[in-house]
């Protein structure tokens, strides 16, 4: 039996045994969730204590290897602009639509009170705009990381990385291969822990659908729907529109170039399976080796647009479910971890969600949340995989403005 469907059959379990507790007295209920709420804890701690050592060795491998590549050179630096480009304004998108739809979410505020508790209300005031940017650059960054201000830690680790990438060959190579270790490892530990995801995920909805009932549910399904119309969205209305104008290719030639990668991606929900089919179409378009052979391997490595729309409407949603309302400042902090954190998301299943610990931290909100949306994730990991992939061949387009690609050409290559 597969992780996703061991996943599926804790989250119904949790669920119905949690609406059952919800009508029963709290002599019943107040023990058992008393039980399952530390199991729960764990589970998310186990998680928790894997996000500083892999973000922070992801961005830095990632950071030094493009600024080591002497290849890399213009093109990398407008694959970084349209990259980071594209990843902000579908965050910002995500943000504007979802805000308004979760805001008709029906949440018992009783009961969401209920489930904050402590961690929620340590989001403490809002900051100045001023002190926002000064916070950003932390007094000592150990002390930022053990604090849970993931954001410092995030923009240390890509300066440190562009640093690295500025040392001599022989010193970089060892430094980066043992970062590049670390990164591996904590992706291997983190696979680990998720096959202890049914347990940790049935611990977490019992106590959350026996305090919120029924809306606890149909939040959920909430969630998908947006999550799912959201990415199809920024895929139809962003990328493809980006990719043929940017990358002067013809709608009906852009599609072919992107139908045998997307398909991949959908059945697979793998970036990295996603690749042959993606570089197979970028050859058959003739596109230069720096964009087929080189680019587009690190994009599928690290450059993930659906990723950024799924943190997005997953912090949402959890800031809606525990009744926590965040600031603009906030909303900015948020945004800007979310477009930095999709970079360091893990090639692993529900990479994404995992991802997310340091976007939920930068804004306190409950961590454990985590739990519903790694077992919410199926089908909206099949719609951002294939999100990932288009952005990517977007990506490719857009650097390669001097080839064009006609539809006689796409039909005569397939």
């Amino acid at each position: 039996m597969s992780l996703t469907t061991r996943v599926l059959i804790g989250l119904v379990a949790g669920f119905l045994i949690g609406l059952a507790l919800a009508g029963a007295s709290p002599s019943v209920s107040a023990p058992i969730n008393a039980f399952l709420a530390p199991v729960g804890t764990i589970f998310v701690n186990l998680i928790r204590m894997t996000v500083i050592p892999l973000v922070a060795s992801m961005l830095i491998a990632s950071a030094g290897r493009m600024g080591a590549s002497g290849a890399l050179g213009r093109v990398g630096a407008r694959a970084m602009a349209i990259a980071i480009a594209l990843l902000a304004v579908a965050t910002a998108v995500s943000v504007a639509v979802a805000i308004p739809v979760l805001d008709r979410v029906q949440i018992d505020q009783a009961a969401a009170m209920a489930l904050r508790g402590p961690v929620a209300d340590a989001a403490g005031s809002s900051p100045t705009l001023a002190q926002w940017f000064t916070d950003l650059v932390p007094l000592n960054v150990i002390k930022a990381a053990a604090d849970g201000t993931m954001l410092p830690v995030i923009l240390f680790a890509v300066l440190f990385g562009l640093a690295l990438a500025r040392v001599a060959e022989p010193r970089r190579e060892a430094a980066l291969g043992a970062i590049q270790g670390i990164a591996d490892a904590m992706q291997r530990l983190v696979a680990w822990i998720l096959d202890l995801a049914p347990i940790g995920v049935f611990a977490l909805a019992v106590p959350l659908a026996s305090k919120l009932g029924l809306g606890a549910a149909g939040a959920v399904i909430v969630y998908i729907v947006l999550v799912v119309s959201l990415t199809v969205a920024v895929a139809i209305v962003l990328l493809y529109p980006i990719g043929i104008v940017a990358g002067r290719i013809s709608p009906a030639a852009f599609i072919a170039f992107c139908t045998p990668a997307q398909a991949v991606a959908f059945a697979s929900r793998s970036s990295i399976a996603a690749l042959p089919a993606m570089i197979e179409s970028a050859e058959r378009a003739r596109m230069p080796p720096l964009v087929s052979g080189f680019v587009l391997p690190l994009a599928a490595s690290v450059f993930r647009v659906g990723g950024a729309v799924a943190m997005t409407v997953g912090a949402l949603f959890l800031a809606r479910l525990y009744g926590v309302a965040l600031s603009p400042s906030q909303l900015a902090t948020m945004s800007v971890t979310i477009v930095l954190s999709t970079f360091t998301v893990p090639g692993i299943p529900f990479g994404s969600i995992i991802a997310m610990v340091p976007v939920l931290a930068s804004v306190g909100l409950p961590v454990e949340g985590i739990g519903i949306l790694l077992a919410a994730d199926t089908i909206p990991d099949m719609f951002r995989t294939t999100a990932n992939a288009t952005g990517m061949l977007t990506l490719a387009a857009a650097l390669n403005r001097d080839n064009r690609l006609e539809p006689a050409d796409a039909a005569r290559r397939q």
